[in-house]
């Protein structure tokens, strides 16, 4: 079995979308979740069968607690003082996470206990995000002396890094979402036999461009959305939309989301004087609602930034989703998203933090309607290809199908070998 392990659940709709499919594939999972989501992004039977089964970590059964930290010397032996030992001495980034990795030791002790005593093959631990989740998924491989293996995103990787180059030592497989994040984890000391390109994918069966023409009276509209925080820069695009309108440029701008920096997003639109041309909505778009938010644009833009907190975006499903809905896309030179904007194929890609080089982009696509159709039908194609749900997850779930191939009766007699030893 894949016991699979993430901080909420479904609660966060990629786990969702990448969990159907590995379980369409027929790969047997179990989902660990640090805790429960506060909300379900998916209705369907298969979310709701999928959420009521997710074992969930927190909160903590103290006295159980206890006495599963008690009893691990002689139910891990050995495995259990060296897990301890690089709690404690392993290489880690700062005080903050030494402290997260030993109480997240003491969490996959318990945790780990409770799938030993259930009696379940543990064919892989696979982690989704890398940071508190993965250190508890790391440790509980490790005393369950099963292979451990990873995908990593953004956030878990910059700002809320822990112990990531004893994951990256220990991890028999890791699922990179983009060339960047490979060379990422090369420049880390990641052996490149580790490293499997599985892209994050959308559902391309819920997109579908429009059915009609751009009516030419209709006033040019620029398209944005996601939460609004700082990594995805839409103060630059308002920036940028400032710029525009001092060329003369004729157009609207609707950012859709809601988030921490509404209230500074419209006290900046009201300091350029551009309330008559850009619009927050201050509503968080609704899966069902994209479509349509997306049919009423002329081009997408998400000017991603690197957050003054060390956040960023590894590769936005929004540009996909409006890629798919026939829209042209511009976003910046970051992380992953030039492998799904290649620039000046399907879509156009500038520098972060240059709301001039934005403008400039936005205007090109305005007054070139031949270059925007080809930057679409390009882009269409690609996702095609390389994006689709259905099929981009193949490398990961081919992983998992050696993963139960390995543990199966007669090629290991308890489980998978000893992982890749640490240096401390």
């Amino acid at each position: 079995m894949i016991h699979y392990v993430t901080q909420n659940g479904i609660g966060n709709a990629w786990v969702a979308n990448e969990l159907s499919r590995v379980e369409a594939a027929g790969i047997p999972v179990a989902l660990h979740a640090m805790r429960a989501p506060d909300k379900l992004l998916h209705d369907s039977d298969w979310a709701v069968a999928m959420n009521r089964r997710t074992e969930l970590m927190y909160p903590l059964p103290l006295v159980a607690m206890f006495f599963s930290l008690l009893a691990a010397p002689l139910r891990f032996r050995g495995r259990f003082f060296s897990a301890l030992w690089n709690a404690f001495f392993g290489r880690r980034e700062h005080v903050r996470a030494r402290l997260a990795g030993i109480a997240h030791l003491v969490v996959a002790v318990h945790w780990a206990t409770g799938i030993l005593k259930s009696g379940r093959k543990v064919s892989q631990i696979h982690s989704q995000w890398i940071n508190s989740c993965g250190t508890i998924a790391m440790y509980g491989a490790w005393l369950l002396d099963a292979p451990f293996s990873w995908t990593g995103h953004a956030t878990d990787l910059f700002r809320n890094r822990s112990a990531l180059l004893d994951k990256i030592e220990r991890a028999n497989f890791i699922i990179c979402i983009s060339t960047f994040h490979r060379d990422f984890y090369l420049k880390h000391g990641a052996r490149p036999e580790q490293l499997v390109i599985a892209y994050c994918g959308i559902d391309l069966s819920w997109f579908y461009p429009p059915t009609a023409a751009r009516d030419p009276n209709k006033v040019y509209r620029i398209v944005s959305s996601g939460r609004l925080v700082e990594k995805k820069g839409f103060s630059d695009l308002i920036d940028a939309c400032k710029i525009l309108v001092d060329r003369g440029e004729r157009f609207e701008c609707v950012i859709g989301g809601s988030g921490p920096l509404e209230a500074e997003l419209n006290a900046q639109i009201k300091r350029l004087n551009l309330a008559d041309r850009i619009s927050v909505t201050g509503k968080a778009l609704l899966q069902e609602k994209i479509v349509d938010f997306m049919h009423e644009g002329d081009v997408y833009v998400l000017p991603c930034v690197w957050a003054s907190d060390g956040d960023v975006d590894g590769l936005p499903q929004m540009i996909m989703e409006a890629m798919a809905s026939g829209l042209p896309a511009i976003s910046t030179r970051l992380v992953g998203i030039p492998d799904l904007l290649q620039h000046e194929d399907t879509g156009l890609l500038v520098e972060p933090n240059q709301p001039a080089q934005l403008a400039d982009a936005m205007a090109r696509l305005m007054h070139d309607p031949a270059l925007a159709a080809r930057l679409s039908e390009n882009g269409q194609r690609l996702l095609k290809k390389t994006f689709d749900l259905n099929n981009c997850l193949e490398p990961l779930i081919e992983k998992f199908r050696q993963s139960l191939a390995a543990s199966a009766p007669g090629q290991r007699s308890t489980g998978p070998a000893t992982p890749t030893r640490v240096t401390t």
